[in-house]
């Protein structure tokens, strides 16, 4: 009971203060996995669940219509069958984006056939102006949209984890290495997701850079993300000279060709005197 209280709070606190504060990214795996880890008394599985999943939603971003998975609910579920099943996330690891995609359906049909029937409410506090009731329902529906699918990861976790331990240690061996491989190419999957909506033909060269880095010199990751912060703030100097260069040129041209042509009409007079 305990453990199913503390997903379903994590993954409230993920998906509720995400929307609350202007999606400021608490429904990502880095924030509810720790989190439910913390909870639960095992930070270390958290924190690699969440560096596990942030590498494979890294590019995943819901903005309007385009969007394809919530990673709140495969972070909160993934972390307690996880620690529940002794630290083996290897074999949860693969079933975290179908656990995001449904959860993303979970969270619009809630929004749809239990948050829409209100919309007319709204409508009709603003044309009264009655500040005071639409403030209460857009907190109540905020606290109801969010509260029910809490109970999604609640009852998963309440009635589910013997059931998926049982399924897993049914399995046969050579299905259970493949979804393991399949769990440790997923982080390679999110990171191409991710390079290909950033990839440009003039920071390709950034790329390579940190890839050597890392391949071949075997620098750790901090090393190499304090040589990325030096290398920006080198070309955000150099882009801002060349800046301050172009706001001065025009200035000068103008004057250096007003001299010339005054130069040489005194020329042109002199020579005709």
């Amino acid at each position: 009971m305990y453990d199913a209280f503390v997903v379903a709070l994590s993954v409230f606190v993920g998906v509720a203060f995400h929307e609350m504060f202007g999606m400021a990214m608490f429904s990502r795996p880095i924030v509810v996995a720790p989190l439910t880890g913390l909870l639960m008394g095992d930070l270390q599985t958290g924190l690699a669940v969440g560096a596990s999943l942030e590498a494979i939603f890294m590019g995943v971003v819901n903005i309007g219509i385009s969007s394809s998975a919530e990673p709140a609910l495969a972070a909160g579920l993934t972390t307690a069958f996880s620690i529940q099943m002794g630290g083996k996330m290897s074999a949860i690891i693969p079933l975290a984006f179908p656990l995001a995609v449904l959860g993303l359906q979970m969270l619009n049909m809630i929004f749809s056939f239990v948050c829409g029937p209100w919309a007319s409410k709204f409508f009709k506090y603003a044309r009264n102006a009655d500040e005071k009731r639409m403030i209460t329902l857009h907190f109540g529906m905020w606290f109801v949209h969010f509260g029910l699918y809490a109970l999604i990861p609640f009852f998963a976790v309440l009635f589910g984890s013997n059931a998926v331990k049982m399924a897993l240690n049914s399995i046969p061996t050579v299905i259970m290495n493949g979804l393991t491989a399949a769990g440790n190419l997923l982080p390679a999957v999110g990171m191409a997701m991710l390079l290909r909506m950033l990839w440009r033909k003039d920071l390709a060269v950034w790329y390579f850079l940190g890839l050597i880095l890392m391949a071949y010199l075997k620098l750790p990751l901090i090393a190499i993300a304090v040589i990325g912060a030096i290398i920006a703030i080198v070309v955000a100097q150099r882009d801002l000279q060349f800046k301050k260069i172009k706001e001065v040129a025009p200035k000068a041209v103008p004057v250096t060709n007003k001299s010339s042509n005054q130069a040489q009409n005194q020329e042109e007079e002199d020579f005709f005197e």
